[in-house]
């Protein structure tokens, strides 16, 4: 079982940075692929980006984002630049059992979420 806590969040000016951070907790989380999605108002669940055997990244956040993993601490991280309003939302961690070499985008193929931590982008 993987436990999953984030933190990091909270309110930035349109154009600013923040870093999210996941810590885990759990056997043999580097066998795990890692990812961060978000869940705006009145909207689904969508994947941010992905990190396993390859990266992967949202079109709406490319180039903007970038995750990293530190193994031996056992956390990952989701460094967030020029960010805008429309990136506001409740960010949420998610592990998958494997290293995956595919983007996974739908949330019900994850197996363990953290509790979500929430990002307002202020225009």
């Amino acid at each position: 079982q993987v436990r999953l806590v984030e933190s990091g969040g909270g309110s930035v000016q349109a154009g600013g940075s923040l870093r999210l951070s996941c810590a885990a907790s759990g056997p043999h989380f580097s066998l795990h692929t890692v990812a961060w999605f978000r869940q705006a108002p009145g909207k689904e669940r969508e994947v941010v980006a992905q990190s396993g055997l390859n990266t992967f990244y949202s079109d709406s956040v490319k180039g903007r984002f970038t995750i990293s993993r530190d193994n031996l601490k056992n956390t990952v991280y989701l460094q967030m630049n020029s960010l805008n309003a429309e990136d506001t939302a409740v960010y949420f961690c998610a592990a998958g059992r494997g290293t995956w070499s595919r983007f996974y985008e739908k949330p019900e193929t994850w197996n363990y979420w953290g509790q979500g931590t929430q990002v307002t982008v202020s225009s």
